[in-house]
C-alpha cells in the first residue's frame, strides 16, 4: 500500500483522522489549556450564573447571562482548535541541497591546485527594495524565506514564525496567526465577562442581606474564586493580547522583537499600522504548501560531481551540520521559555546575549 506524506513526516507534529488534524509534539497541553476554560465557566454557571437567573425573573436576561457564557466559551474553544490543529505554514524540507547554490572556487594542496565546491551559508535576497539576508538550513536543506526560522520543538521551518506557544501545542505562524491573536483576546473578553457577572452576584447579595461585602463573599465563595481567578488570567492572556497588538500594529513578530530588539533594525515589513492590521485579519490564508494526505513521491537524488578534495573534506560535513541543528534547538529552546515567562523585561539581556552569539 502506497504511503502517505504524514505517515512518512520527519517533523515531530503529531497526524490525527487520517492526516486531516496536524498539531505539535506538546498536544497534550491542550488537555490543561481547555481545562483552564471550560473548568471555571462551569463553576460559573452552576454557582453564579443559575443565580442570576432568579434574579431577573421577568426577563430574559437571567437565561441570557448563562447562554452567553457557554457560546462564547464554545467560540473561544474552536478559536483554540483552529489554531493548534492546523498547518502554521511549514516550508516543505528538499530532498537535497539546493544544487544550483554550489559554486566551484580553487584550492591549493601540495603545490597543485584542486577544484573544490563551496555552499554559501546565507544569501541577500529583496523585500520591498531592500536588501535582507537569509539563512541556510542544515535539516530542511534549503534557504530559509524572509521572516522564516527552524522551530526546534516541532522540527519544520515555519513561515513568519512567531514563536512556538505551549499552551496550544502548536507553532504560530503564517496561517495560523491569525485565529491565535483571536483565541487570546476572546480569552480575554471571558475573563472580563466572568469577572463581571461573577462582580454583579456579589453586588446583588450585598443588596438583599443589606449587609458587607464580605457577608456577601462569605454567602458565594464560588464567586469569589472566580473573580480571583479571572483578575490572575487576565495579567496573561490580557498582558499577551496588548503585546501582539503592538506587534500587529508595527507588523513584526515575537521572535523579531525579542531577538532584533537592541538592534535597532529598520523593519523592511513596516507597511503603517492600518495597513499591518489589514495584512493580519483582512487578507486571504494562503493554502498549505504541504499535501498531508497525499502520496509520498520519490525525487531522484543527483549530488553534485564530488573531487578528491570534497571527499577529503565530506568527514567534517556530518559534525558542522550537527552544530547548526543543535543551534537551532538552542533559539526555538528561548522561544520556548519566553512563551512561558511573564516578566518580559527579565529575559530582555538573555535574548540580546543569544542573539550577540550568533552574530
Amino acid at each position: 500500500m502506497e504511503k502517505k506524506v504524514y505517515q512518512v513526516w520527519k517533523g515531530r507534529n503529531k497526524f490525527f483522522l487520517g492526516g486531516r488534524l496536524i498539531f505539535g509534539p506538546d498536544a497534550k497541553s491542550l488537555l490543561a489549556t481547555f481545562s483552564l476554560i471550560v473548568i471555571p465557566v462551569i463553576i460559573f454557571i452552576i454557582f453564579v450564573g443559575r443565580h442570576l437567573r432568579h434574579e431577573f425573573p421577568s426577563y430574559n436576561a437571567g437565561y441570557a447571562i448563562i447562554v452567553a457564557a457557554i457560546v462564547f466559551t464554545i467560540y473561544v474553544m474552536v478559536l483554540l482548535l483552529l489554531t493548534s490543529a492546523r498547518d502554521p505554514g511549514i516550508v516543505p524540507r528538499n530532498l537535497h541541497p539546493p544544487e544550483e547554490e554550489f559554486t566551484s572556487v580553487s584550492n591549493e594542496t601540495g603545490g597543485r591546485q584542486t577544484p573544490a565546491l563551496q555552499f554559501p551559508r546565507t544569501k541577500e535576497v529583496m523585500v520591498n527594495g531592500i536588501s535582507v539576508r537569509v539563512k541556510y538550513c542544515d535539516t530542511c536543506m534549503l534557504y530559509r524565506p524572509p521572516r522564516c526560522s527552524h522551530c526546534s520543538i516541532c522540527n519544520n521551518c515555519v513561515e513568519r514564525f512567531d514563536h512556538h506557544c505551549p499552551w496550544v501545542g502548536q507553532c504560530i505562524g503564517l496561517r495560523n496567526y491569525r485565529f491565535f491573536f483571536m483565541f487570546v483576546s476572546s480569552s480575554t473578553l471571558l475573563c472580563i465577562y466572568v469577572f463581571s457577572m461573577s462582580a454583579l452576584y456579589i453586588k446583588i447579595l450585598m443588596d438583599d442581606h443589606e449587609g458587607t461585602v464580605w457577608k456577601a463573599m462569605k454567602e458565594s465563595p464560588a464567586a469569589v474564586v472566580l473573580m480571583t481567578y479571572c483578575f490572575i488570567s487576565l495579567w496573561f492572556v490580557g498582558g499577551l493580547t496588548g503585546f501582539h497588538l503592538y506587534l500587529i500594529g508595527s507588523n513584526q513578530t515575537t521572535y523579531e522583537n525579542f531577538r532584533y530588539r537592541s538592534d535597532n533594525r529598520y523593519n523592511v515589513y513596516n507597511r503603517g499600522c492600518v495597513n499591518n492590521f489589514f495584512e493580519v485579519f483582512c487578507t486571504q490564508i494562503r493554502p498549505s504548501r504541504n499535501k498531508f494526505r497525499g502520496p509520498v513521491q520519490e525525487e531522484p537524488r543527483q549530488p553534485p560531481p564530488t573531487t578528491s578534495r570534497e571527499s577529503a573534506a565530506n568527514d567534517a560535513a556530518p559534525e558542522d551540520r550537527r552544530m547548526k541543528v543543535e543551534d537551532d534547538m538552542d533559539i526555538g529552546g528561548d522561544l520556548l521559555k519566553i512563551s512561558q515567562r511573564h516578566n518580559i523585561d527579565g529575559i530582555e539581556s538573555d535574548i540580546r546575549s543569544r542573539g550577540n552569539d550568533e552574530v
